[in-house]
């Protein structure tokens, strides 16, 4: 038991002093997954003004709430129509098991949403299981064919990611099996590192050229995402939109990664909670808002974040990590042999070793075996449909018969800082700080 007389430094608390014996033993940086740990201005410090006497709230019982949503129908002859406003993020089949990527595909059917590649390609079980399949292209084009692209149901152009917005992926060499290395023309066995920006082009002159190559693979039928790490989001999703995306996608340093470094994780990029407002200002001042759509990432875990996200004016958000804990990662029945990896159930966060426990972030065939795809599937879809309810739940409280029509008028901020973040007043008051 430690004194309580004795006072840790905020500086070099125990987290700092253990990472710096580490580098000075191992003298290797530190890689893991999942993303950012260090608190951070989130969706929680928003909240809703619900109808009372200046507003009409909706019955719950009687009166309907919608929540379809339609991407890319600005230049595809077949856009994406969902029954709800969340879908599941790009998370690779490499990263994952092949039963993780079908339990996912499963999960978003049975709701009527759509499921996302990630790098190294497309499976068979994916494609089976998801009645919407967004195939991403990546700079690495690590599994990328022309026939996949034309199986898919939209392709996503990936510039960047939440948690490593200017980095590649990496994928060790414990999870390269044979499987893996076929589909992504690698070695078998060999740490693999993804490129960290697209090998022919420089610029959003050439993105317009490859969207173009891609409108002409796929003759024009599928709706074309361009996702980017949330950065330099506004002038970013100007450049997108003039490049001919459909929908942009915009993920948050909260976002999830298998596996890159540590100060990648916790040191670039922006929060959710700040580039959301900043994508919506791009879009609107283009007088495309809602005409090029919005998805947004980067730790959206309830239905209250969904109803927020969607309020500041997303038409969707994703989820990567949430996903994977409805499916069963971190859970407490493995407990004993999350600690005997030196870790917890609950804090498990390294994607990269391939000996997730679960069977899901991992290529090792006895683990993997352990999640039931069907289950995994009915667990995710059972999850989904609760984030759907909460965000209906929500909207019905201010007054609104669909949640797209939740709006910042809807919310107050907590704190100076989400209020500055996410230009909406500060609560109890008509504050926006910087304005």
């Amino acid at each position: 038991m430690i004194d309580p007389s004795l006072r840790e430094s905020a500086t070099f608390d125990r987290a700092t002093i253990a990472a710096i014996q580490r580098a000075a033993e191992t003298g290797v940086y530190d890689i893991r997954g999942w993303g950012a740990k260090r608190p951070l201005p989130h969706f929680d410090d928003l909240v809703f003004l619900g109808a009372s006497m200046s507003r009409y709230p909706l019955e719950g019982y009687r009166e309907r709430c919608d929540t379809d949503v339609v991407l890319g129908d600005r230049n595809a002859k077949y856009p994406l129509h969902l029954d709800i406003p969340i879908t599941i993020a790009g998370m690779s089949f490499g990263a994952l098991s092949a039963q993780a990527k079908e339990a996912l595909g499963r999960g978003a059917s049975a709701v009527g949403t759509s499921t996302t590649t990630g790098d190294g390609g497309m499976t068979p079980e994916e494609r089976g299981q998801s009645k919407h399949l967004v195939y991403q292209y990546l700079p690495s084009r690590y599994g990328m064919n022309p026939a996949d692209l034309r199986k898919a149901d939209a392709i996503e152009v990936v510039l960047g990611q939440g948690a490593k917005p200017g980095g590649g992926g990496m994928l060790l060499g414990q999870k390269i099996s044979d499987r893996v290395a076929a589909m992504r023309t690698l070695p078998a066995g060999i740490d693999q590192r993804s490129a960290s920006r697209h090998p022919d082009w420089t610029g959003p002159d050439d993105l317009a050229i490859k969207i173009l190559e891609l409108r002409e693979i796929t003759d024009w039928e599928k709706p074309i995402y361009v996702k980017v790490g949330a950065s330099r989001t506004y002038y970013d999703v100007k450049l997108a939109v003039a490049a001919g995306a459909d929908v942009v996608v915009v993920d948050g340093m909260q976002g999830g990664t298998a596996a890159t470094q540590d100060v990648f994780i916790e040191h670039v990029g922006i929060p959710t909670l700040a580039a959301l407002p900043e994508a919506v200002q791009a879009l609107q001042e283009l007088g495309m808002h809602r005409r090029v759509q919005l998805i947004v990432s980067g730790g959206i875990r309830t239905g209250a974040d969904v109803a927020k996200a969607l309020a500041l004016g997303a038409d969707a958000v994703a989820i990567g990590t949430a996903a994977l804990i409805a499916l069963g990662d971190n859970s407490p029945r493995y407990a004993a042999e999350y600690q005997a990896l030196g870790s917890a159930a609950g804090f498990y966060d390294d994607f990269q070793d391939g000996r997730d426990p679960a069977g899901i972030s991992t290529q090792d065939p006895e683990l993997a075996a352990r999640l039931d795809p069907v289950a995994g599937g009915q667990r995710l879809a059972n999850y989904l449909r609760v984030l759907t309810m909460e965000a209906q739940t929500l909207a019905r409280a201010c007054g609104k018969s669909h949640v797209q029509h939740l709006e910042p008028e809807d919310l107050v901020a907590l704190t100076i800082e989400a209020a500055a973040m996410a230009r909406v007043p500060l609560a109890g008051t008509s504050w926006v700080p910087g304005r």
